[in-house]
């Protein structure tokens, strides 16, 4: 029996997707798709965006992007639910309609699913592991704790709870409690 190979997608199928209200991701030539972010999904990241523009307002070094394109390859392309890029970074990676090229912080918010959690946890990690994002955040607003990788082995740093403060080198002096993330 001769294996049928499906062919990779690629970035150019996934700009002719329909305008339909999912939300379609590439990982690796593999589609994804998911539909629109439930309202706790949506308060979840107002909030971390909140939080982003309070510290970047008083400290201009970057900005926080919600749901932007982020390409990585021809056949990897997805859209993060936040990202933080430096203005430095942005300048290499912020030119056009898109990212092209890893942004420093990326914040997933999970959805409910075990493909959600798969996705998130492994496939984009991964993902964003091998473009050389610097540090990854996913939100669990169920369990309501921050799962933080870092380092260059993108392994698990620290898993924080409502009564932890989350911080990150990449922004100095950045502290926010993480209750204030799912309030």
């Amino acid at each position: 029996m001769v294996a049928k190979l499906e062919p990779l997608l690629t970035i150019a199928d996934l700009d002719s997707m329909p305008e339909d209200g999912n939300r379609y991701e590439l990982i690796e030539g593999e589609l994804f798709v998911s539909r629109s972010p439930s309202l706790i999904h949506q308060r979840t990241v107002g909030n971390v965006h909140f939080l982003f523009r309070r510290y970047l307002r008083d400290n201009p070094v970057g900005e926080i992007l919600t749901t932007p394109g982020v390409i990585f390859s021809d056949f990897s392309g997805v859209i993060p639910d936040l990202v933080y890029l430096s203005f430095e970074r942005g300048k290499e990676i912020a030119t056009g309609d898109r990212l092209t090229g890893a942004p420093e912080l990326i914040i997933e918010v999970l959805s409910p699913g075990a493909e959600n959690r798969r996705r998130d946890e492994h496939a984009k990690r991964q993902l964003y592991k091998k473009y050389g994002v610097k540090e990854y955040w996913i939100l669990d607003p169920q369990q309501q704790t921050v799962q933080v990788f870092r380092t260059a082995r993108f392994k698990l740093t620290a898993t924080l709870g409502v009564r932890d403060v989350l911080t990150t080198p990449l922004l100095p002096g950045f502290r926010c409690p993480v209750k204030e993330i799912f309030e």
